[in-house]
């Protein structure tokens, strides 16, 4: 009896001495960036500061439904996304977004829906918020993309449940006599790192309605992520 508890002992300890060696290696953590939280500048239109929505309306022309959760507004799923009252052609553009946290992913699950919002400029352009964290190989349609043409330059996403920034200049198409002549062009800066440099965008995005001369509104997409938002605000340039 002694033998046998020894031998169940040492194939015991072999086993785990043995599964050791296979350890997966530890991940290094990524990056925290921090997101940019500066105050509206003089001159700036602040679209929302958690006092209310007048400056928001749904698609429809409905008041909106969404959540004002403290100095913060949350995507109320199901209900629509909301666009501004005013229109915009060329403007720097400051918003923060948090991503929900959301359970891991499961084999085989895909991230596709991870936090998916967007950023409508015009109605017509889309810079995605999505959950891409730690993402290494990032797609046209990970986190501060413009939405299916253009990946952005690094991944620098805070891991969900962390506020993040989007800096956005933007000057948009020109036309003449109904034909453009020259494209949308758009910077990004997610969490104070530049993401975008200049780009010429050649077409509306997605599901972005189609370029032309007259300026849009600025939408927050509700594509069934409680998505929250917050410290939004806009200068218009020349």
């Amino acid at each position: 009896m002694k033998l046998k508890k020894i031998s169940i002992f040492i194939f015991i300890t072999s086993f785990f001495l043995f599964a050791g060696c296979y350890d997966t290696p530890p991940v290094k953590p990524a990056p925290d960036f921090k997101p940019n939280l500066e105050k509206p500048p003089k001159g700036a239109t602040v679209l929302f500061d958690g006092t209310d929505f007048s400056k928001w309306i749904h698609e429809d022309g409905s008041d909106v439904k969404w959540h004002k959760k403290g100095n913060a507004m949350q995507v109320a799923v199901g209900t629509g996304s909301i666009i501004t009252r005013e229109n915009y052609q060329n403007f720097k553009l400051h918003v923060e977004f948090m991503i929900p946290q959301q359970p891991p992913l499961l084999e085989g699950q895909s991230r596709g829906n991870r936090g998916n919002s967007g950023i409508y400029i015009q109605k017509r352009y889309e810079v995605q918020i999505l959950d891409s964290f730690g993402v290494e190989e990032l797609k046209d349609y990970d986190c501060g993309s413009v939405y299916m043409t253009r990946k952005p330059d690094k991944n620098v996403s805070r891991m969900p449940g962390k506020w993040q920034s989007f800096d956005i200049t933007f000057y948009g198409a020109v036309f003449r006599d109904g034909k453009k002549i020259k494209n949308a062009r758009i910077t990004v800066y997610q969490n104070n790192k530049r993401i975008h440099n200049n780009f010429s965008i050649p077409d509306k995005t997605g599901a972005g309605e189609p370029e032309g001369p007259e300026p849009g509104p600025i939408k927050l997409q509700d594509h069934q992520n409680d998505v929250m938002f917050r410290n939004i605000w806009i200068v218009p340039l020349d």
